[in-house]
């Protein structure tokens, strides 16, 4: 598996960088098939520092975990157990979707805008109802079934997940509802 262990604006020492590679690795391996590459960034935050590591599955799903503690060993081992718990909890569909599914998942570019706040638009009158685009990129979608859909989202703690449903070109969206329910979009069940 590939690391890319970094800091913003803080140095990474290379004790840590050992210490992420051992612990982070005996978690993937013990419950996720044939990881590929794993990004964890250390930051600061007033007096916390803050780890958020995300690992890419050879499958094309990826699972995220952010965490904050006032040492920074703390913060990466409070994100890694996070990690942990969100594989543990998908271990077997995890390997389910693996033996089911033989090529990585397919994926799609859209175009990605970010927008500019309301508050940044009230300090003038708006001459247009066309929000001020900030920043353009592209995102990819995935080509998913509705469970994984579900299964990524959780295991990258997203409140929504955008994908095309497999077996078909619409787009679907899966979001957590206020319920804690999952709720599922798909507009070609609607009905005239």
């Amino acid at each position: 598996m590939r690391y890319q262990i970094s800091g913003k604006q803080i140095d990474i020492g290379e004790a840590l960088q050992t210490h992420v590679r051992n612990e982070l690795g005996s978690v993937v391996e013990k419950y996720a098939e044939r990881p590929t590459d794993a990004q964890v960034i250390f930051s600061k935050n007033a007096h916390e520092f803050v780890c958020e590591a995300t690992v890419h599955l050879s499958t094309g799903l990826t699972a995220q975990a952010r965490a904050n503690a006032t040492e920074i060993y703390a913060a990466f081992d409070k994100c890694c157990e996070k990690m942990e718990k969100q594989l543990r909890r998908y271990k077997r569909r995890l390997k389910d979707h693996h033996r089911q599914r033989q090529q990585p998942i397919e994926a799609f570019g859209a175009a990605s805008f970010i927008l500019a706040s309301e508050e940044a638009a009230e300090e003038a009158e708006p001459e247009t109802l066309q929000p001020m685009i900030i920043a353009e990129m592209e995102t990819p979608i995935p080509s998913l079934s509705v469970g994984e859909a579900v299964m990524q989202m959780e295991l990258a703690g997203a409140p929504v997940l955008v994908f095309r449903k497999e077996g078909s070109d619409g787009i679907n969206v899966v979001y957590r509802r206020d319920d804690g329910n999952i709720g599922w979009i798909d507009p070609t069940l609607a009905r005239n």
